[in-house]
């Protein structure tokens, strides 16, 4: 699925190409399960936060429309 194909383009390059969901993937095979956890943790507070933010910006960017 996605993720297959989102490895291979991202090259996995050492501190050039490196992934969050590749490295969640390694952590989990070397079984540090809480490095793993806190990865995931972050990227789902990021995407949580970027979607409120563009949800306030669309909001702002009403109200400075005038309506017709």
């Amino acid at each position: 699925g996605e993720y297959g194909s989102v490895i291979f383009i991202a090259g996995n390059l050492p501190n050039v190409s490196e992934i969050a969901p590749l490295l969640i993937v390694i952590r989990l095979s070397e079984f540090r399960y809480a490095d793993a956890t806190a990865i995931a943790v972050v990227m789902l507070v990021a995407s949580f936060l970027i979607i409120f933010v563009v949800n306030r910006l669309q909001r702002w960017a009403q109200t400075r429309v005038p309506a017709h």
